[in-house]
């Protein structure tokens, strides 16, 4: 007979210990943020195995994505040693939603076999249906429909509740869209949770067999759940109601998403026997965090009381710098994190920098990449990563080495130069046969001799061109060249000709900002733009390493939640970007601002040991300057903000001697030598700079 090792219990407060131990119904766990709440699912799903006397079979927990439900199995794993765990099953929502349907598919008309489509496919079937290029209104469509069948909303009822013209049309498009993909026997993501649940509601034989079949269910994150996914765990755990849902309504960020956090008051309505437990303590962070988070969020009204404490010190103070304006904002959080690694011998893994939008993120990673510090980006597309800056690096890349194949493929054709695939087939078999780069390939007499003038000229014009730019490059002064360069190419009307105007009009400025950035750096360390590509080139080589690397994290505050790190720069911290309002919002949805204050609260305790927060007295809008306002969410968390209304006109722009001597400063500073003074744009931030929570 096998025998098998106790399951290896991890240290709990007695808190922790209740949500574990509690098995006599519907349990609500309370956790706050760095409370252990992983911790507490992964030993309660051995304590159903190991003491309770459940089969792994008759278990489910679900999750949101998939690093979660991976860190979970890899956590039960490692508690429950050599004892099998067969047929427990740990997945998101959807990835459960799709074995449902595999099963079920009879029930509802599905092949077996039926496709999944991905967002690009609804998209083209909802541009087909409307007959539009319009892709705005087709993904504002998308946006509704999705939000409609996460709400349980039919076709006939949008037809029905339509307050407008544009509601009126979405519903009726709605209808085809649902009968287009049931005709190809095919699912969208949303279905994956709404037709599991339509079909439990409407079929008591499939609702009783999934009942008998999942006797205890675990729901991680339970504030972000929709109404189909609160419907779902319902139907599942019927009228035994044997399940734990964990979840914190202080961090309930998704309800532009469809998530409710309603479905917290909608469990203690629908399971008057259901267990409270609050987790309280905090692991995570020290006591000066916290207790900025709690006076923060302290301003939302409370579904439950809850207060996070912390024995790991009172920590260090927060910091609180206002700044100039944007471009100051990134060169000096770019900066204080250099001293501080440096002072306190930490990794650059150990940083985060956390905004409201991923557009804020451009100016952060051209002033690290001007660094040469690594970086890795979470919630967005990294500005270096767009189609259009890619298209004009391969340009840069080749200029820095006539060996990048890539490089050249990507350079000689775009835009179109009369180059088709079949001449670039031909270039390439010749120089692979021969053992040589493309380019030089182009110049060599064997290849002249065995292609057309036809293939061979726009070759010759385009090798010849990218010749004369690199002597240019190394000669000449960057700011002309550049000019010349993207002139040269054609750039601007490439984009002109393959997409509509809005959106060539954002990419042309995405290029030159660019453009502006470069030749920025070349004149700030007067180098020859030769110079500037080729680091340039180093660090976009260096972007291709592992994400568990030594690499500062850049994110936005949606995709930080669930992560934490040791020293948190919290930026953009400013009325219009946190709360978030656009230009033309008069009034504010009480609603909406409290959803805002939970992301900021979300921020603050990401941070373990040290909190820079960052706000910008002005901003750029379009060509003008914007004068900000600290955001009201700096004043909930009790601070007095020192110099935040000076004037700050004509500010003098920080040299690159000047960056070294505030480095010096601070690195002085902390190493508690005689501070050196710091002089930082303008009165207001030199006084700024200093203050603290």
């Amino acid at each position: 007979m096998a025998t098998h090792a106790n399951p290896k219990k991890m240290k709990m407060n007695p808190q922790q210990q209740e949500a574990v131990e509690y098995m006599d119904g519907p349990c609500l766990v309370l956790a706050g943020a760095g409370s252990g709440k992983t911790g507490v699912i992964t030993q309660k799903i051995a304590r159903l195995i190991t003491d309770c006397g459940y089969e792994p079979k008759h278990i489910l927990a679900v999750t949101f994505t998939n690093k979660a439900a991976k860190e979970m199995v890899e956590r039960v794993a490692k508690i429950m040693g050599d004892r099998s765990t067969k047929g427990l099953t740990i997945s998101t929502f959807h990835s459960f939603g799709v074995r449902f349907l595999r099963d079920e598919a009879k029930h509802l008309n599905l092949k077996e076999k039926f496709s999944i489509l991905d967002q690009d496919d609804c998209f083209s079937i909802l541009q087909e249906l409307c007959a539009t290029t319009d892709k705005a209104m087709i993904k504002a469509m998308q946006s509704t429909i999705s939000l409609w069948k996460n709400s349980q909303v039919t076709p006939e009822q949008a037809l029905k509740d339509a307050k407008d013209n544009d509601e009126l049309q979405f519903a009726r498009v709605y209808a085809n869209y649902n009968a287009t993909i049931a005709a190809y026997q095919a699912v969208d993501f949303d279905d994956l949770i709404r037709l599991p649940v339509e079909l439990l509601q409407n079929n008591e034989e499939v609702r009783n067999r999934w009942q008998a079949k999942l006797r205890y269910i675990l729901v991680d994150e339970y504030q972000d759940t929709n109404t189909v996914q609160y419907l779902l765990l319902k139907l599942l755990t019927g009228v035994r109601a044997m399940f734990t849902a964990v979840g914190d309504d202080d961090q309930a960020i998704y309800a532009w998403r469809g998530a409710t956090v309603d479905n917290l008051k909608l469990l203690q309505t629908d399971f008057p026997r259901l267990k409270l437990v609050k987790l309280e303590q905090n692991y995570r962070s020290t006591v000066s965090i916290l207790n900025a988070a709690n006076a923060l969020i302290g301003h939302n009204p409370k579904l439950f009381d809850k207060k996070l404490w912390s024995d790991l010190g009172q920590g260090e103070a927060i910091k609180v710098l206002p700044m100039a304006n944007e471009e100051e904002e990134a060169e000096n959080v770019v900066m204080r994190l250099q001293a501080h690694k440096i002072s306190n011998n930490t990794k650059f893994s150990d940083y985060a920098i956390l905004y409201r939008g991923n557009h804020q993120a451009r100016l952060f990673e051209q002033f690290l990449r001007k660094d040469r510090i690594p970086y890795v980006m979470s919630g967005g597309q990294s500005f270096f990563e767009r189609a259009e800056i890619r298209d004009i690096m391969a340009y840069f890349r080749l200029l820095n080495n006539i060996q990048d194949d890539p490089a050249f493929i990507r350079a000689v054709t775009t835009p179109k130069r009369g180059i088709g695939s079949s001449t670039l087939e031909h270039l390439g078999q010749y120089a692979g046969r021969r053992g040589v780069p493309l380019f030089e390939a182009v110049f060599e007499a064997g290849f002249a001799s065995i292609s057309t003038p036809r293939q061979l000229e726009p070759l010759l014009e385009f090798a010849e061109f990218i010749n004369n730019f690199e002597q240019r490059a190394a000669n000449e002064e960057a700011a002309e060249v550049l000019d010349d360069l993207i002139k040269a190419i054609g750039y601007e009307l490439y984009l002109y000709d393959q997409f509509d105007e809005r959106q060539a009009q954002n990419r042309w400025k995405n290029v030159t900002d660019f453009m502006a950035w470069i030749k920025r750096r070349a004149e700030e360390d007067d180098k020859k733009l030769s110079e500037v590509i080729q680091s340039m080139v180093l660090i976009s080589m260096l972007d291709k390493g592992d994400e568990a690397a030594d690499t500062v994290r850049l994110s936005t505050l949606h995709a930080s939640k669930g992560l934490e790190y040791p020293h948190v720069f919290l930026v953009g911290i400013e009325e219009g970007l946190l709360p978030h309002m656009s230009r033309d919002e008069a009034l504010e949805d009480p609603t909406r601002i409290e959803e805002e204050r939970r992301l900021m609260y979300v921020g603050i305790t990401r941070a373990r040991l040290s909190l820079h927060v960052t706000w910008c007295q002005k901003r750029r809008r379009g060509r003008e300057f914007e004068n900000r306002e600290v955001s009201r969410f700096m004043k909930e968390m009790k601070h007095e903000i020192d110099g935040a209304r000076e004037n700050l006109k004509n500010v003098p722009q920080i040299t690159p001697r000047q960056r070294i001597e505030m480095l010096k400063a601070m690195l002085a500073k902390q190493a508690g030598q005689q501070e050196l003074p710091l002089k930082i744009e303008g009165e207001a931030a030199q006084t700024g700079a200093q203050n603290e929570v």
